[in-house]
């Protein structure tokens, strides 16, 4: 695959939760690299406006948003749609969004487990059948956002783990079923963007002293790590990209 800055330059990548956060971040590394961006939300629909404002402000009429509660089952093909009718075609998939929250064994409510299997496990599943075919058409490639605890398990964040465990194996599956066409691809991010509920000092640095670069990453360490599946890794299907500074190594 080619390398220069616009190698991307006339595809179209939809990536999930793309208004804050990891997905705000990946939006702008694609969107340089000359993709056209859809940004899906779900509530934050003035951070989703301002990214599309912002990236069409740097090139005319190349991003969009869609709308879409990736819980409701019914919203999942319209979203891959609403995608694909845009610039009649779709390229990549970032399945990013994500809900993450505790849930110590013995309190867990039915209601979580819906919630963080749908976000995590389900949406994914069900947004990568209905983008199938468009990705076939062009040879695309799809790229989960799982998380190292996949592999090794939170405590106190079961479903969680079980959920994005799923996701690992979803990963796998998909770039059995999809190929040779698609390539599927994930991303296993370490200590890089603190949860929304605050963390005291003291556990923030024993989690980066158990990683063996001694330092939390960013969400350009994961855009950069995306970029490189999308656009540079054409041999690569099937895998987990770990990036977490060496923490599962070390731990």
């Amino acid at each position: 695959m080619e390398n220069n800055i616009d190698s991307l330059k006339g595809k179209v990548a939809l990536i999930t939760g793309a208004a804050h956060r990891i997905g705000a971040t990946t939006a702008r590394k694609l969107h340089a690299a000359g993709a056209n961006i859809v940004l899906h939300y779900n509530a934050s629909k003035i951070a989703a406006e301002a990214l599309q404002l912002e990236l069409n402000s740097k090139r005319s009429k190349s991003a969009h948003i869609v709308q879409g509660d990736l819980l409701d089952f019914n919203n999942l093909s319209g979203i891959i749609n609403e995608s694909v009718s845009e610039w009649n075609r779709l390229d990549i998939l970032i399945n990013n969004a994500s809900t993450f929250y505790p849930t110590p064994v013995g309190v867990v409510e039915e209601r979580a487990w819906d919630d963080l299997m749908g976000s995590n496990l389900k949406a994914p599943f069900f947004l990568a059948q209905s983008a199938a075919r468009h990705l076939k058409q062009y040879n695309g490639c799809i790229v989960n956002i799982v998380d190292i605890h996949a592999d090794r398990p939170l405590k106190l964040y079961s479903v969680y783990s079980i959920a994005k465990a799923g996701l690992v194996m979803l990963t796998k599956a998909m770039a059995s079923e999809l190929s040779p066409e698609v390539r599927v691809n994930a991303v296993a991010p370490g200590a890089i963007l603190w949860p929304e509920h605050e963390l005291d000092a003291a556990v923030k640095e024993r989690i980066i002293s158990r990683t063996l670069l001694k330092r939390q990453g960013s969400p350009h360490d994961i855009a950069n790590a995306i970029l490189f599946l999308v656009k540079d890794a054409g041999y690569i299907s099937g895998q987990v990209l770990t990036v977490d500074g060496g923490r599962s190594i070390n731990s």
